[in-house]
């Protein structure tokens, strides 16, 4: 075969092709790799440079960076822990290469959200939580609820330097109240203080002698008679500024006033005025934690913990989430006015009684009734549920709902209204509300989680502190702008720290990950990345892309499995794995930068990457669009940071929903729109985000279908040939062999989730899983079966001379070729698959190891399979559907995205990829940035009509691709 048909053939693409003659030192060397579907392939990766590896799904890409070259990081890490982790050395399968050099410590940064944890929130997961409990607890100042000012508590120092403060020979007497015990008389009290040394009290500022009042009852008497409070006097004495002694007799006495009084000292002044009377100056100090009648919890890093009982908001339990009266659900439709209606609970004749004092006397307190109530200022939205002397509140409605309980009717009424909402104590934050009260710059840490992270990198960019508090938190709040800065960087400026981590996306995790990588700055390492463009818009990859090469710049190799051509750009080096997906790739098809693509000597390359990075392969534009004639309209969409959208979504045409990360795209559809329309249609049963109305021709939809990028299945036996009911065909077909029937094998004894004809030493898995403790979990090839999963009787029965493990390791390419003449029906069943571009998958793959766009795909490709009885009125909602993929494979997945608009449907794309983007019939895309700043619709309409408008960062993209 020549070099024009067979670039493997030719070296001259390949940066290194004689990898035993460099320097581990300078590379990685990587020799005759062959796991998985890779090809006895020799790399060399320069250490310390930014690597892209690429090539279509399935070729072999993760095979080379994660399964060989992270692999023996792993191991090569645990072969330097304890004895205990050593003791699973010896079963951890090393790769299937010759030999690896050079490795570094490898850290692993995948798509994968790898935490449920309920508590776990992006502040946590970045450490900028930690940070932020320590500069609170060091440097934050209590201030009152009440008088709004400083809580503070005195010292003996405190206490001291006020009295050294006056002139010289100034008279200064040390009190303390005298805090007697509710079973003791004052008589007794006085026999105390004189056992205790003490020999005066003071009484309505006169100082007498303990003794003198003991001689006389009378006395006694009138102490306990009196109104005025008893007060010790611990200490007379003068002011001496240079003398010590006198300096260590005020401290010390001090001290005995803090203790005696329980936290109290006065300290009078003595003075006399120009008409010799003498005056006394009092002032108060107390080393209690106190002010305004409140006392205050010190703050402490516990304060600040809301996975520590100490710390976590007591009402909700540091969850943020209480069940209690849903806003939304008592006013459901901001665009009515109190006077139309706004209040859902005070519409009956009844409850409108309730209603009625508000209506009435609204004017007395200028309350405008007409007028809409998302107009309202917040002042007077608040006053609808805390009322007034005029009229009572939504409060205090639903705690008479609430006393009435016990009757049916009541506890109807009152579930209507009730769901999840923000604790009210805490207001999400977790934090007990006293943690509040701690605050630094003007903001308490509850302000500082529930705001972007774009917005608190602007407020300690802009914090300025008094010296004492800068000294004391300088160090913390360089490590916050750190993390903050790269937080931003990665994309993710529209989170806010209090962000569940469960609820992210796994681009969005990924780039959490890299940031706290970053973070760390750890130098000589090795990081491998799972395409972390996934989610970000092309205005963000620039700043990625920057991020990755900071990572390079402190002294780590990072390599980058990723389809991103602005990532392929900034790449040291360019890693291409093919020619083709499953057994048609794992060939190293070329390495070289950039400028190298261009100058390959070979013509009609087989490397689809670089047949599109030099235009000789492209997706085309569509010509002539889909003209959409029906629409559904969703309007005053408000969830999240959407701001009241009106937005048409056109029937029977792809529709592409854009815009940059953290705009609202997902919480538009995902959110909202899909939820309205499936329980409209009896398919769904959660509550949708918060819209007005849905409206238009909704009868041209029978039914609403969700194809994400979540697992196909819960259970790591589930697989794709299960998911497309194919397996069924395959159970049954060997159940039928000859020797199956003489056996008697059913069709469930070739399936492994039941018992029967799995192995059960490993329950039909085919690995045991080694719990690691401290570390991820090790997965072993069952020792039992050999990986094959079955008993060996069932691997007897063989079609063709393949038993049921022999089938499920073929991929799908291979198994249509393998049926499809003695079984045509199987290989129709399986088509699918392939037109999906995932024709290099294995038939029995577990669903544990697909990532989330091949997940994706499978679904796809079993609506594309099945016969739908309502074709043509279905309406198809596609998360981005590119992740992961190829160009090539981005070609393939648009025609099959495509088959089904042909057929009637009507598909919705949530997506940045610009090929798919200029190949929609219609775009609608929200702005016009992320979080605060999104959530407007900043266009809706084709994209020549997009690309006219300036100032638009998707259209600015878009340009280049029309």
């Amino acid at each position: 075969m020549n070099n024009t048909q067979n670039p493997s053939s030719d070296t001259s693409h390949i940066k290194y092709s004689n990898v035993e003659d460099l320097d581990p030192k300078q590379f990685i060397i990587i020799k005759g790799a062959k796991v998985n579907n890779l090809k006895n392939i020799d790399v060399a990766i320069p250490r310390n440079k930014l690597v892209v590896v690429t090539g279509l799904s399935g070729s072999g890409k993760s095979s080379l960076a994660f399964d060989t070259l992270f692999a023996e990081g792993q191991r090569m890490y645990v072969e330097s822990l304890s004895s205990y982790a050593r003791q699973f050395l010896g079963r951890m399968e090393k790769p299937d290469v010759d030999y690896i050099k050079g490795v570094s410590p490898a850290i692993a940064i995948e798509q994968k959200v790898a935490t449920k944890n309920p508590r776990s929130t992006v502040g946590t997961t970045t450490e900028i939580y930690d940070y932020f409990k320590l500069l609170f607890a060091r440097a934050g100042i209590t201030y009152s609820p009440i008088s709004e000012k400083e809580v503070r508590k005195d010292t003996v120092t405190d206490v001291v330097n006020f009295i050294l403060s006056h002139d010289e020979g100034t008279r200064v007497m040390i009190l303390t109240p005298l805090k007697t015990k509710e079973d003791r008389k004052i008589e007794k009290e006085l026999e105390l203080l004189l056992q205790k040394g003490y020999t005066r009290i003071v009484i309505n500022g006169e100082v007498k002698q303990i003794e003198d009042i003991q001689e006389q009852k009378s006395n006694i008497s009138d102490l306990e008679k009196s109104e005025h409070p008893l007060e010790i006097l611990i200490d007379r004495n003068v002011v001496k500024h240079n003398d010590e002694d006198t300096q260590f007799r005020f401290s010390d006495s001090v001290q005995t006033a803090f203790f005696e009084g329980e936290g109290e000292c006065f300290i009078d002044i003595l003075s006399t005025n120009e008409a010799g009377e003498r005056e006394i100056s009092r002032k108060i100090f107390s080393d209690k934690f106190e002010l305004d009648g409140i006392a205050f919890e010190e703050p402490s890093v516990n304060l600040f913990t809301f996975n520590n009982p100490y710390g976590a908001c007591k009402r909700c339990e540091g969850y943020g989430k209480v069940l209690g009266i849903d806003p939304e659900l008592v006013i459901p439709d901001k665009n009515l006015s109190v006077f139309e209606g706004a209040i859902a609970p005070w519409r009956t004749e009844r409850m409108g009684e309730w209603l009625t004092p508000l209506l009435r006397n609204g004017i007395h307190f200028d309350f405008p009734i007409h007028r809409a109530y998302k107009d309202l200022t917040l002042e007077q939205q608040q006053l609808l549920w805390t009322g007034n002397k005029y009229f009572q509140g939504l409060d205090a409605f639903f705690a008479d709902i609430e006393s009435q309980v016990h009757k049916v009717q009541y506890r109807v009424m009152l579930s209507r209204y009730r769901g999840r909402t923000d604790c009210p104590d805490c207001r999400g934050s977790r934090l007990r509300k006293d943690a509040s009260y701690v605050k630094i710059g003007g903001a308490s840490i509850t302000d500082l989680v529930l705001m972007p992270i774009s917005g608190v990198s602007a407020f300690f960019k802009n914090l300025q502190l008094p010296d004492y508090q800068q000294a004391v938190s300088k160090r913390i709040l360089i490590e916050i702008n750190s993390r903050l800065e790269f937080m931003e960087r990665v994309g993710l400026g529209y989170l806010t720290l209090n962000r569940l981590t469960s609820s992210l996306s796994g681009g969005e995790f990924q780039r959490i990950k890299l940031a706290t990588s970053l973070g760390s700055s750890l130098v000589g390492s090795m990081y491998i990345l799972d395409e972390p463009s996934i989610g970000l818009h092309p205005r963000d990859t620039q700043r990625l892309v920057s991020v990755l090469e900071s990572l390079r710049d402190m002294g780590n190799t990072v390599v980058v499995v990723e389809h991103e051509e602005e990532v392929m750009r900034a790449a040291d080096q360019i890693i291409d794995i093919g020619p083709d997906a499953g057994t048609l790739g794992g060939e190293l098809v070329f390495q070289g930068n950039w400028e190298d693509i261009h100058q390959i000597t070979f013509t009609n390359t087989v490397s689809h990457t670089i047949n599109f990075l030099t235009g000789k392969d492209q997706i085309s534009v569509p010509s002539p669009r889909r003209k959409p004639t029906d629409f559904i309209e969703l309007t005053g969409a408000r969830e999240n940071n959407l701001k009241e959208l009106n937005v048409k979504f056109p029937l029977g045409v792809l529709t592409v929903v854009t815009g940059v990360s953290g705009s609202g795209k997902s919480t538009l559809v995902r959110k909202i729109l899909f939820p309205a329309i499936a329980r409209l249609k009896g398919e769904y049963s959660e509550e949708a985000g918060k819209y007005s109305g849905l409206i238009g021709s909704l009868d041209r939809i029978t039914q609403v279908e969700m194809i994400d990028q979540n697992p196909i299945g819960k259970s790591s036996r589930s697989n794709p040939v299960t998911y497309i009911k194919a397996y069924d065909y395959i159970r049954q077909m060997m159940a039928e062999l000859p020797l199956s029937k003489a056996r008697d094998y059913k069709p469930a004894f070739f399936s492994f989730n039941v018992d029967g004809g799995r192995c059960e030493a490993c329950q039909g898995e085919g690995e045991q899983t080694i719990e690691m403790q401290f570390m991820a979990d090790v997965r072993l090839k069952c020792e039992s079966c050999g990986g094959k999963r079955f008993k060996h009787e069932i691997l007897e029965v063989k079609y063709n001379e393949k038993d049921i493990s022999d089938i499920l390791a073929m991929t799908v390419d291979e198994a249509i070729e393998f049926f499809i003449n003695n079984e045509p029906k199987l290989a129709d069943k399986l088509r699918p698959l392939q037109d999906v571009g995932l024709g290099y998958i294995r038939l029995g793959q577990s669903s544990s190891t697909l990532s989330g766009g091949e997940a994706q795909r499978v679904k796809l490709a079993f609506f594309l399979s099945k016969g739908n009885a309502d074709k043509g009125k279905t309406l198809f909602v596609f998360d981005e559907p590119t992740t992961g993929l190829h160009f090539h494979d981005i070609k393939k997945l648009l025609k099959a995205i495509n088959a089904l608009v042909d057929q009637g449907d009507t598909v919705i794309i949530i997506e940045h990829n610009m090929e798919i983007i200029k190949s929609a019939d219609w775009i609608i895309d929200l702005g016009p940035d992320g979080g605060e700043k999104g959530g407007y619709l900043s266009f809706e309409g084709t994209p020549e009509e997009m690309i006219k408008i300036e100032g638009n960062y998707t259209a600015d993209f878009l340009k280049e691709k029309l």
